[in-house]
């Protein structure tokens, strides 16, 4: 493989693990609709728990090193929060303009990698946040013209929370994949998630109906999956070049919400679409092939 090749197939998987991770996204907002989020989330972390021990077993693990331990538990609390916050409000806004408000991540991800991780901000992944980000604006703008339910607001603020907290997510998932492969890192998330939210399962949890549990367990394999493949993306190429893989789930997201919750897809949303597409193809460019922006 050459060396500009690497890169650009890791950014191939990356926008892979997106589409995973935006058909999870679905079938939690099903859920999230029918047992609540906090129930949703609670049970779908405990089934994740043997989708991600099954292969990191089968892998015959060493034990985690103490600083991957530190990164599993701090990424793991972080995303508990996270998803609490925009499953909640993706209960209560359309997924395309809740994956919409979520692309503010990338952009402050990009500024983190630099500050935290030395990274060198290159041209053609900030070119590629910005078009991408001028396609969030045309989406939301249309959103504004469209009638929005009395809970709407506050499922927008509850999703601009999330983002902030996935920014910094991004920043943990890239140290995080430098120290464990893949399996381990799935296996753990799954698991400091699920004791995260088991803290208050005296007070809200409740067994989910039965009809519900096939849907639980697709969400957990999908959750799963899309861990994976994000974690070997990151391993192998720097997070502020793969940041704007984010912006692919919108594409997801209105496909999701269009078939399964009949949420029309406008003008605006296209257009914003097809800016967030070529931005994502202009910041694919292989990163050893461009002059910093940073040094």
């Amino acid at each position: 493989m050459s060396r500009h090749a690497a890169p650009v197939i890791a950014f191939a998987v990356a926008c892979l693990g997106i589409a995973v991770f935006s058909s999870m996204d679905a079938a939690v907002k099903a859920l999230s609709l029918a047992i609540g989020t906090y129930n949703t989330l609670l049970w779908r972390g405990f089934a994740g728990i043997g989708f991600g021990a099954i292969p990191w077993l089968w892998s015959r693990p060493a034990r985690p090193s103490r600083a991957a331990m530190r990164l599993h538990v701090e990424r793991g609390m972080v995303s508990a929060v996270m998803a609490m916050l925009f499953f909640w409000g993706l209960a209560r806004t359309p997924m395309a303009q809740a994956v919409a408000l979520t692309f503010i991540a990338p952009l402050i991800a990009q500024g983190l990698a630099v500050l935290l991780l030395k990274e060198r901000m290159k041209r053609g992944a900030l070119l590629g946040s910005a078009m991408g980000f001028g396609g969030v604006l045309v989406i939301l703008w249309g959103q504004a013209h469209a009638a929005m339910g009395p809970d709407a607001l506050l499922g927008a603020v509850a999703v601009l929370l999330s983002a902030v907290a996935y920014a910094y997510n991004i920043i943990l998932m890239r140290r995080q994949a430098q120290l464990a492969d893949p399996y381990e890192v799935a296996f753990f998330q799954s698991v400091v998630m699920a004791l995260c939210l088991a803290l208050a399962m005296p007070w809200f949890a409740h067994l989910p109906p039965a009809g519900h549990v096939p849907l639980i367990l697709v969400a957990a394999l999908l959750a799963t999956v899309s861990l994976a493949l994000l974690s070997w993306a990151y391993a192998r190429a720097e997070a502020s070049y793969l940041a704007p893989v984010e912006f692919t789930g919108f594409i997801w997201a209105s496909l999701w919400g269009f078939l399964f919750f009949d949420e029309k897809v406008g003008l605006p949303t296209l257009a914003g679409a097809v800016l967030i597409v070529a931005g994502c193809l202009i910041a694919a460019r292989a990163p050893d092939m461009e002059r910093d922006v940073i040094p």
